[in-house]
């Protein structure tokens, strides 16, 4: 499978390297957290480690170590504006449960 972006996950993701002026993309992982175990992990690349896997979506590169690629392979990344609330959210098919703020879940 593969992780993808949508095309306004990419536009947002695109526009903030470019205010950054640098970087080769969007690092993706997980990290153990919050109340149902695993929480996402997402910062700019600057350059692609060693074990890195890198996707490509929508012109814009995701980077995800071999760990955290188990437990989000086929997770399409999404920006959405709720109300007055915007942000990311994660569409993940390996999903079990969530906790009820959202931040973290199991699988």
């Amino acid at each position: 499978m593969a992780l993808t972006l949508t095309e306004k996950a990419a536009k947002h993701i695109q526009k903030s390297l470019t205010n950054r002026g640098k970087g080769i993309g969007l690092r993706l992982g997980v990290k153990t957290s919050g109340c149902s175990g695993m929480a996402y992990i997402m910062e700019f690349a600057d350059e692609a480690g060693e074990h890195d896997q890198i996707f490509e979506s929508q012109g814009v590169k995701i980077l995800v170590d071999p760990k955290s690629l188990a437990y989000i392979d086929g997770t399409e990344l999404d920006y959405v504006r709720e109300g007055l609330n915007e942000g990311f959210k994660f569409s993940n098919p390996n999903v079990k449960d969530s906790c009820g703020c959202g931040e973290s879940f199991n699988v």
